[in-house]
């Protein structure tokens, strides 16, 4: 059944003339891409910022040195070489030749390593290659070597990873800044230039084609291989609501629309101008329910046990209108399901919510009526809605919680403000990794437990970073499987997220376009429009 909410945009066929005032226009051409995001892009920097658009952002201006291919396997992808000692503790990396970036300077040693260095301080397996690390070395330009005190198995994956906080590539003079503090630049090497003159935030964000870019000679594979634009330039545009943007794609005004709403998905499925695209299982979207661990109530660990149990995953799926074949049951695995560590260990609360099992918790937690803020994302449908349940599910065990409005680019931004609740900070937010950054423990940015350097929500557990540096370093596949179980059992007792569901989040687009590749993330190199 398609709800009379999804329905209303069949009203709305003339709706183009909405598109006019809500995008600046540039004149039709058949080298220009236009998209609709799932919200609008508010920071820059893939190394301050875990948000997607972000990370798209990067994917489009900077490259990394490695990338995974279609089956998730890292390739050289800045590199012409990667050689590793017999003792695997000596890494020697040699540029392919021809890179430059954006401003015109040669990519060389000394960026890699700089932009390395930074990365490494916020990234949960860049911090562990660095604590690996002995010392960085220049050879010369387009040459460098990385000396660990102890190896480390998924280097490819770490300095590959396409998703939150990706291992991007800028010039050393950009590289050199904070890691804490936001690089308002966007200067990389890639197939696009970000036109920051042209940026307007809550509007549009432009891109060109970057003319010097020397694309690898193999086909793409993945987001590995040959990067080919094909188009002139990439507009990602803002639009009033999701109704007008469905039918600006239907009416050839914009050509992808990234995450339609779920009541969307039969209206798309049956419309012969458009395409679909499902993502496969590291593709799928796990949503977390991330408390504060700084600020009570959810300073204490019985508090956030408590949320495991008022958590129903299937009221959640309901509520977002997630159809059949689009959502898995009941998900208690902190790296995914479906994936190749899922892990059945202590799921029991999961499988079995319980109201006055949380009550009880909250309880022995000492919980004293303090305000509990619940950050809503009000331009994300289904982000909106899930704030809206756990606020329900919340006042049901006698909490007192305040949902706080906002949109999602200024939550992005709220979420990293260590201040209490009732001084600007918050409580509860809600958010949606996709599949690709939470399969392993090295990757999983929301199990970081380091304390004041561990991603929003600052949890603090040696025992889970010593677990967790345990995996990393265990070759023998089977002893990494118990790792991973207990590591499982220690994060329901310390929980640093709580699942509330994993479903996969679909793409709309036109007909017209060919050479999109079906990855965990968009990417808009090898697309072209055909009319």
């Amino acid at each position: 059944m398609v709800s009379r909410w999804a329905r209303c945009f069949v009203a709305a066929s003339g709706m183009g003339l909405l598109l006019a005032s809500a995008v600046v226009s540039v004149a039709e051409t058949d080298k220009t891409l236009r998209i609709v995001m799932h919200s609008d892009l508010k920071v820059l920097d893939p190394v301050w910022s875990s948000s997607y658009l972000t990370r798209t952002h990067a994917l489009m201006v900077y490259e990394t040195l490695f990338a995974p291919d279609a089956n998730g396997v890292p390739q050289l992808q800045m590199l012409e070489s990667h050689e590793v000692s017999p003792d695997s503790l000596t890494h020697t990396f040699r540029l392919r030749p021809g890179l430059a970036f954006h401003d015109g300077t040669p990519v060389r040693a000394a960026d890699c390593i700089a932009s390395i260095q930074r990365w490494g301080k916020r990234d949960p397996g860049g911090q562990i290659l660095m604590a690996a690390t002995k010392t960085f070395k220049i050879v010369d330009d387009r040459t460098f070597v990385a000396e660990l005190q102890r190896p480390v198995g998924p280097i490819r994956d770490f300095l590959g990873k396409v998703s939150s906080l990706p291992a991007v590539i800028m010039p050393e003079r950009l590289a050199k800044a904070d890691a804490t503090q936001q690089i308002e630049e966007a200067v990389g090497s890639g197939p696009f230039i970000f036109k920051e003159a042209e940026w307007k935030p809550g509007n549009q964000v432009v891109y060109e084609k970057n003319p010097n870019y020397v694309p690898r000679a193999e086909p793409a594979d993945g987001l590995a291989g040959g990067r080919l634009a094909k188009v002139d330039r990439i507009e990602w545009l803002s639009l009033p609501d999701a109704n007008t943007t469905l039918s600006a794609l239907q009416n050839g005004e914009i050509d992808y629309y990234e995450q339609p709403p779920m009541d969307f998905i039969p209206l798309i499925r049956d419309d012969p101008r458009l395409n679909l695209y499902k993502p496969s299982a590291l593709g799928e979207m796990q949503g977390w329910l991330r408390p504060n661990h700084l600020h009570p109530p959810f300073n204490n660990p019985k508090a956030r046990q408590a949320l495991v149990h008022l958590v129903n995953q299937m009221d959640y799926m309901r509520a977002i209108g997630a159809p059949d074949g689009f959502y898995r049951e009941t998900c208690g695995a902190f790296f995914l399901c479906g994936a190749p560590y899922e892990s059945r260990a202590a799921v029991e609360a999961v499988l079995s919510p319980d109201l006055e099992k949380a009550k009880a918790l909250m309880q022995e937690a000492g919980y004293k009526g303090e305000k509990v803020v619940v950050i809503q994302p009000t331009d994300l449908p289904h982000m909106d809605t899930v704030s809206q349940i756990t606020a329900s599910q919340l006042r049901k065990i006698g909490i007192n919680v305040e949902l706080q409005p906002m949109d999602w680019a200024t939550h992005v931004t709220r979420r990293a403000s260590k201040k209490a609740p009732e001084d600007g900070g918050w409580s509860i937010v809600h958010t949606l990794p996709v599949g690709i950054d939470a399969f392993t423990p090295a990757n999983n940015m929301g199990i970081m437990s380091n304390c004041e350097a561990a991603w929003v929500g600052w949890p603090c557990d040696e025992k889970v970073e010593k677990l967790k540096t345990d995996w990393v370093i265990e070759p023998d596949p089977a002893r990494r499987s118990a790792i991973v179980d207990a590591l499982q059992t220690r994060l329901y007792e310390t929980v640093p997220y709580v699942i509330w569901g994993q479903y996969a989040m679909p793409v709309a687009y036109s007909k017209k376009l060919a050479g999109l590749i079906e990855t965990p993330v968009p990417v808009f190199w090898n697309i072209e429009k055909q009319h």
